[in-house]
């Protein structure tokens, strides 16, 4: 029998990765500064993204699928990973916990992402996602000494093995009807065997949108995230409420739209009151938090909700929406989380709403950075977040949701309560405590990239569109 290596070309990001996060371990062994970890890392990631410009492709038969869909989410996972190192650098300084496995545990958890966003199999998907939630779990628990980081630790590793189980069972299910796990061949099968009425088809199609909901944080399905979110390391809860969630919408997209797309009608069905439900307990339950990062979590669901749209609408301008969304939303939500990190200090955490007093008098442009991230979070224009907003509502019109539409733009309407909530506090109210700011230059270099995107992406959306557009051509 003739064996014939795999063409490892359609790999090249991924094995890239996979070797600067082995250097970073070994790096370091031998230098104390952390600092330098962290700029290897980033120059490392920088490099590895130039890969991405080579060619695509399939090896391991199709289980692996190097393309331009991909590609767009390898790009978010790449910025997720250089912003959140940069805001790094002086937050686990300050915590105290430096330690250098936690740069290559960053790496580790994107080369998850990275394998999800290319899974044409699902026990590639599977292999992707385990390799992304084990690395997260460490980081959420990180600050060993802080009994609310163990806590998030535990929390997410219990109800993440619980959606797994969901998971394996979905796809035990469709392999066990099917007799295999290619998307591909199962989407032939379904066609060629007639089964977009079986049971059986329906019933693994809930246990999978169970554990990608899980991975997406959709309620009722959200569970975790506020309590992780608040005990996690700030810079790790900015790093897990945009890589793990668009790693999630990867897969929903590529699993549901071409494995499943004979029962589009079914999990439609399913994903429409789902959507609702999300975008209501994120913008209702956010109004009560006092806690800011609680309230991120919260604003973190419905945008999950907001993004569902674009899965339910299920064709390539509902999917070219949904992709362009969490770019906006992987720079506007890092921002806000930078903002909070630069309050961080020796003895100050920043993290209730009410340490934002009058920040607007004591420092203005740290006042001036939140209030253009707050607005972005809300869809006011001419920031990014109106953009992603407007697309994704005119993918969903197109299709004949617009009822869904209204619905969305009333709960998106109430968000504005409680991330406007916090400009007033900025401008509106006296300082009660002198706050003071020690800003990092990583820190700064992280609010002065994410402003940007979020400025110019408001005011010319073009290039980030026909991005998203020419990334799915053939999908």
């Amino acid at each position: 029998m003739n064996f014939q290596f795999p063409d490892l070309t359609p790999m090249r990001p991924e094995l890239l990765m996979t070797a600067l996060a082995l250097i970073v371990i070994l790096v370091d062994l031998f230098v104390r500064k952390k600092e330098v970890i962290a700029l290897i890392s980033m120059a490392g990631v920088a490099l590895v993204g130039l890969s991405l410009l080579g060619p695509g492709g399939e090896t391991f038969g199709t289980m692996f699928i190097s393309d331009g869909y991909s590609t767009f989410f390898k790009v978010i996972f790449f910025i997720n990973v250089i912003l959140t190192i940069l805001i790094s650098i002086k937050y686990i300084a300050v915590e105290r916990v430096n330690y250098g496995e936690y740069y290559s545990l960053i790496l580790f958890s994107t080369i998850g992402m990275m394998i999800m966003a290319s899974a044409g199999d699902l026990i590639v998907l599977y292999l992707g996602l385990e390799l992304m939630a084990l690395s997260t779990y460490i980081l959420a628990g990180f600050i060993r000494h802080d009994i609310k980081s163990n806590e998030a630790a535990l929390k997410y590793f219990l109800l993440g093995a619980f959606s797994s189980g969901f998971l394996l069972y979905g796809i035990s299910i469709i392999y066990g009807l099917t007799g295999t796990t290619d998307l591909k061949a199962i989407a032939s099968f379904i066609n060629e065997r007639g089964l977009s009425d079986n049971f059986s088809l329906l019933l693994s199609v809930i246990f999978l949108i169970v554990a990608f909901s899980f991975k997406i944080a959709a309620a009722p399905f959200h569970m975790w995230a506020p309590d992780v979110y608040e005990g996690a390391p700030t810079s790790i809860t900015a790093f897990m409420s945009v890589g793990p969630k668009a790693a999630g919408f990867a897969v929903f997209g590529r699993v549901f739209l071409v494995a499943f797309a004979a029962v589009k009608v079914d999990w439609a069905a399913i994903l429409i009151p789902l959507s609702i439900l999300t975008m209501a307990v994120g913008n209702i339950v956010a109004l009560s938090q006092t806690n800011i990062k609680r309230m991120l979590a919260y604003s973190s669901i419905a945008h999950a909700g907001y993004a569902l749209l674009g899965i339910i609408v299920a064709n390539n301008e509902g999917l070219a929406s949904m992709m362009n969304y969490l770019m906006i939303y992987a720079f506007m939500n890092i921002g806000a989380f930078a903002v909070i990190i630069m309050l961080r200090s020796e003895g100050f955490k920043g993290d209730s709403i009410y340490d934002y007093e009058g920040l607007a008098k004591t420092h203005p442009l740290a006042a001036a950075l939140m209030l253009i991230f707050m607005f972005s979070l809300t869809g006011i224009p001419p920031t990014a977040g109106f953009i992603g907003k407007l697309y994704i509502f005119m993918a969903a019109i197109n299709a004949g949701y617009t009822w869904l539409v209204v619905v969305a733009v009333l709960f998106s309407a109430i968000s504005a309560y409680f991330y406007l909530r916090i400009v007033m506090y900025m401008y509106m109210k006296d300082p009660k405590i002198t706050v003071s700011l020690t800003t990092s230059f990583s820190n700064g270099v992280a609010l002065a990239v994410t402003t940007a995107a979020v400025l110019i992406i408001g005011i010319f959306p073009t290039a980030l569109v026909e991005f998203a557009k020419a990334a799915i051509k053939g999908f």
